[in-house]
């Protein structure tokens, strides 16, 4: 046993095909992509190649597309370019479980700027409430922004609805995909998103690479300035490479996105039917949601998140408690705190996350250590 990779929600390891996609742009292509001569020329070809692919799996128009940094950066720049579209509008529509690159921001605009952020809450399950939303647009909404897919429970959300409801109101709405793109097919043409982030290492691109979508006609206000790159919206010489590389991952995750899930969700449902046949007290969180098939969020009654990682490390199995900014974090996740799981499941949270590179005898493997682990975790304490 051991190298067995159960946090992909994390990130996820390249993909053999991306990094050969990225070599040449590393070795012989190297050039500065905005000099004339044919290595930036190369270079440039790299990137705007790339951004075809990206825009084939999104389904949207190739210039509408802003390389960044990464989600974190992307989620910035969405939320920064609708407040500033619309300075007298001074209110935001958020939920209690977005990623800390959307709630980070939200809360400095609070209380630097006097924004009024209203925080809608979940329910046990992970979901939350249209009629909610729709009562919490008010006439100086500047923005609504609300994730599509949660990074620790997997749990969907409408985002087409979420989308109609915001155009009706005249409101921008910006949705976090990270986890969601590459899982699911989406289409940019006919979904009634105003911004879209995306990230490359969740979908087996490298890291350092994201990606805004910014529907047309809607303002973006770049937040780094400089020489003019990305139509002067984020300026700065490209990380090629990656940028090559994230091309490549979208290809590859758009060329067999229903395949993928069901086997990850075949690999899924056996995990979970195995924590639950066999190891007593235990809960799948958001398990009677629609999800993203690669993800199982579970809580053990009575037990440490922090010891099982531990000693599923030390047998070299790597799994999470909650999302990975905040993997030193001792407090419990917001999210679960969010969804009201009980304070004696709170503590005993893991966050499975697979990716197509994973195996059933991997899952199988883990099934025959985990009530061990978790009944170690438990001693001296009564269920």
């Amino acid at each position: 046993m051991g190298n067995i990779y159960f946090d992909n929600n994390a990130t996820t390891p390249i993909d053999p095909a991306v990094r050969e996609a990225m070599l040449p742009y590393l070795e012989q292509w190297f050039g500065n992509p905005s000099s004339g001569h044919r290595f930036g020329e190369a270079a440039h070809g790299g990137i705007e190649a790339a951004r075809q692919q990206v825009a084939a799996l999104l389904q949207a128009p190739p210039s509408r597309l802003i390389f960044t940094s990464g989600g974190s950066e992307a989620n910035n720049l969405a939320i920064w370019s609708a407040v500033l579209a619309h300075p007298e509008r001074k209110h935001i529509v958020t939920s209690a479980v977005e990623h800390a690159s959307v709630l980070a921001p939200l809360a400095f605009l609070q209380e630097k700027f006097g924004y009024e952020v209203e925080i809608l809450p979940v329910d046990q399950g992970g979901d939350f409430d249209l009629v909610a939303l729709a009562a919490a647009i008010r006439p100086d909404t500047a923005l609504v922004s609300l994730m599509g897919a949660n990074n620790e429970t997997g749990v969907l959300w409408p985002v087409e609805r979420i989308g109609a409801l915001c155009r009706e109101r005249a409101v921008f709405f910006h949705c976090d995909a990270v986890q969601l793109v590459g899982k699911q097919s989406l289409d940019l043409a006919t979904l009634p998103v105003d911004y879209l982030t995306i990230s490359a290492h969740k979908l087996h691109g490298p890291k350092g690479t994201g990606l805004l979508y910014a529907r047309r006609m809607v303002p973006v206000t770049p937040m780094i300035m400089g020489s003019g790159q990305e139509h002067g919206l984020r300026t700065g010489t490209e990380n090629v490479a990656g940028i090559v590389g994230f091309g490549k991952a979208c290809q590859l995750a758009g060329s067999a996105i229903a395949e993928h899930a069901e086997l990850l969700g075949g690999m899924r449902d056996r995990l979970e039917a195995g924590i639950v046949a066999e190891i007593p007290a235990a809960q799948i969180n958001g398990g009677a949601m629609a999800r993203l098939a690669n993800t199982t969020n579970v809580s053990f009654k009575h037990a440490s998140g922090a010891a099982m990682i531990q000693e599923l490390d030390e047998r070299g199995i790597a799994v999470s408690a909650h999302a990975a900014c905040h993997s030193g974090d001792l407090d419990p996740s917001h999210v679960l705190r969010a969804m009201a799981v009980a304070e004696s499941y709170l503590h005993g949270t893991l966050r499975i996350s697979l990716s197509r590179f994973n195996t059933m005898a991997e899952v199988e493997e883990v099934l025959a250590v985990l009530p061990g682990i978790v009944a170690k975790s438990r001693q001296g304490f009564a269920l």
